[in-house]
């Protein structure tokens, strides 16, 4: 007697997209199963397409995290909005998010341009455990005229609603080969990923005039044996004033980023850490191509 046949395997690549802020990174880091994204209530806190692989039985969908759709002012900015056109490069679907708490006109204008894409394209509206069902039907109602395959409510904070989102992901995907092996979470370097759970914590503690001047620079890493790990990092900024703010008094900020952003490294790592940060001011480092180059921010 012959088996029967094995189910077909699916595949494909899936960009999510939306304003600054709408949850991306945390739904993302959901699906996967692990951190791969840092998420903060910073707006931008993306500035990478991050990819994230998310394995099931008969499915692999590989999630291109984006940065917040914004209009650009730096060349930072423009290396963003490149970063989001770049995602939408031979994908399978997308994903469309909004945020239920703050809905904006601008999310109306996103929503109907992506509509319009031939791809199966899906609204995902995040964040449904901060507002009442019954203004969630008005904002369900309200995007309801834009032609998605499907209005998916979600809360990735509290994983309702996602499992329908999988579901609806996988059957959209074509039959395909696994693209990544099932320990393999994403195409982060350690070295991008340790910067950016620095920067992760600077956003954290800081004051709301100097996060969007950060950027992190790892300058070494060396493992003497397989159970320790010694990082030095810098945490660029774009004014002297921004600098002490970092630095904080008799280097309480600093200590508290490096001491945060040390846990976290050792839970990536899996081994002890030390880490050393230090702050450089490089002012207008976001218009610099060489500064730029230098934090990964450019492909050129």
């Amino acid at each position: 007697m012959t088996n029967p046949a094995a189910a077909p395997f699916h595949s494909g690549f899936v960009a999510v997209i939306g304003r600054p802020n709408v949850g991306k990174s945390t739904l993302v880091n959901l699906l996967v199963g692990e951190k791969i994204a840092i998420v903060s209530p910073r707006p931008q806190t993306t500035r990478n397409r991050i990819m994230g692989v998310v394995n099931q039985q008969d499915a692999q969908i590989v999630l291109l995290d984006t940065p917040g759709i914004h209009k650009p002012k730096t060349r930072l900015g423009d290396y963003m909005s490149k970063s989001i056109n770049d995602a939408m490069q031979g994908i399978d679907g997308l994903l469309v998010m909004v945020d239920a708490s703050d809905i904006r006109q601008a999310d109306h204008s996103i929503a109907q341009t992506y509509a319009k894409s031939d791809l199966p394209n899906f609204l995902v509206i995040n964040k449904i455990d901060l507002v009442h069902p019954q203004d969630l039907l008005a904002i369900i109602q309200g995007f309801s005229q834009y032609p998605f395959q499907a209005i998916l409510p979600i809360s990735a904070r509290k994983a309702d609603g996602t499992d329908t989102l999988l579901r609806e992901l996988t059957a959209i995907l074509p039959e395909g080969p696994k693209y990544f092996p099932d320990d393999m979470m994403t195409d982060q370097p350690e070295r991008v990923l340790c910067a950016e759970i620095i920067r992760e914590k600077a956003l954290m503690y800081l004051n709301e005039e100097v996060p969007h001047g950060i950027g992190v620079e790892i300058l070494s890493i060396k493992s003497p044996n397989e159970n320790f790990t010694e990082i030095h990092a810098s945490i660029y900024c774009e004014r002297e004033s921004h600098k002490r703010i970092i630095i904080g008094k008799h280097g309480s900020m600093i200590q508290k980023i490096g001491s945060a952003a040390r846990k976290d490294i050792e839970g990536l790592l899996g081994v002890h850490v030390h880490l050393d940060v230090w702050v450089k001011v490089r002012p207008g480092w976001r218009d610099s191509l060489a500064d730029l180059r230098t934090l990964g921010y450019s492909e050129n």
